[in-house]
């Protein structure tokens, strides 16, 4: 004869420690894809690191890992090469190209964006065709040019056609502006304020990270040029920047490969803090660019 009062069957609580274990494994699932081309990216540099502090016999053999720490190799590279001096220069050399593509490409996206005037869409098509101009087209004429004004052996033929700006820049910034309602710069206008006026005031705050992609992408092309500072700087080492610089210091010093990548982490390190500091707004501004137009 059964009971009325039957009592149910336990069931087992989970602890908390096989809760966290569980939640640990659930994220890591639905993260596999991302953790796996994380450590793709990430173990080349990790490589890198690990034979800039091995000894220069060690550098060359197959293995992973230190047998010897050997951190003052950081301290060498600036023994055997003028490296802050390349620094200051590629500091100088994207600095002043990032402002000044700003200061120019800015009120051009404005302009093919926002304005209606006849010929835009045939002046947008020409960006477009001079963004996909290979830069070697026009090398011998704007090289003999600049020869001609004896600027070359300098940055000058790298900062100054800037102030004309940037094919890509302008494309860029032009599709985010164009997700910016029109009615916001009407509403400017109405009251009084004119196209200057609005670009600075109503425009510039709504497009920021916009402008923080196109000045990102200027500046870590211009940190990276390599093409550039070898056109027109190359006779004048003084003006080098440190791509140029780490290529010659790999071709004086092809055997010591740790201080070869000790010099390539050390050109690697600035770009990194700043992306790592930007990527919020550099992030924001790529995915809130529009395609329409």
């Amino acid at each position: 004869m059964t009971t009325l009062l039957e009592r149910p069957p336990r069931t087992a609580v989970p602890t908390d420690r096989q809760v966290r274990r569980q939640n640990r494994l659930t994220w890591i699932a639905r993260h596999s894809l991302a953790i796996v081309l994380a450590i793709m990216f990430l173990t080349p540099v990790a490589y890198l690191f690990l034979i800039s502090v091995m000894t220069s016999d060690q550098a060359l053999t197959s293995d992973y890992w230190p047998n010897t720490w050997h951190f003052e190799n950081y301290v060498r590279v600036f023994q055997v090469t003028p490296l802050p001096r390349y620094l200051l220069n590629t500091v100088i050399y994207a600095v002043l190209a990032t402002a000044f593509m700003l200061l120019s490409s800015v009120p051009a996206a404005y302009a093919l964006a926002k304005l209606p005037f006849r010929g835009r869409n045939a002046l947008f098509l020409t960006v477009i065709c001079v963004m996909m101009l290979p830069p070697q087209v026009v090398t011998v004429p704007l090289y003999l040019m600049w020869a001609r004004y004896g600027l070359t052996g300098s940055l000058t033929p790298l900062i100054v056609p800037m102030l004309f700006g940037d094919a890509f820049c302008i494309f860029l910034l032009r599709q985010f502006l164009l997700t910016i309602p029109s009615e916001y710069l009407d509403a400017a206008r109405v009251d009084g304020c004119g196209e200057w006026k609005t670009l600075i005031r109503v425009v510039l705050p709504m497009a920021r990270p916009g402008i923080a992609a196109a000045a990102l992408f200027q500046f870590f092309y211009s940190w990276n040029d390599y093409y550039g500072p070898l056109l027109y700087t190359s006779e004048n080492e003084r003006s080098w920047t440190l791509s140029l610089g780490l290529a010659s210091f790999h071709g004086v010093h092809h055997v010591d490969w740790n201080l070869v990548t000790a010099a390539t982490v050390l050109a690697m390190t600035p770009i990194v803090v700043v992306f790592f500091f930007a990527q919020k707004a550099f992030v924001q501004g790529v995915t809130l660019t529009g395609v329409k137009g």
